[in-house]
């Protein structure tokens, strides 16, 4: 027996479709934010890195340049 969807039902579907995307909509700011403070720790890495390289320190610039790319894997 199929049931037919009242517009009530429906209704009732579109907002909390619409309400809950909203909701998610808000923690992208926060998202962001989280996605800067990573760029700049990778960033740091990264200098240190280029410093070790630049200093001939090539075992401890590879160990930077991996710690800066494994925070972006996963």
């Amino acid at each position: 027996m199929k049931e037919r969807i009242t517009m009530k039902k429906l209704a009732l579907i579109l907002s909390f479709v619409l309400f809950s995307s909203s909701a998610f909509a808000g923690s992208c700011p926060m998202m962001a934010k989280s996605l800067d403070a990573k760029i700049a720790e990778a960033q740091e890495l990264r200098d240190a890195g280029m410093k070790a390289h630049d200093s001939g320190d090539h075992k401890n610039s590879v160990e930077l340049f991996n710690k800066a790319l494994e925070m972006f894997k996963g």
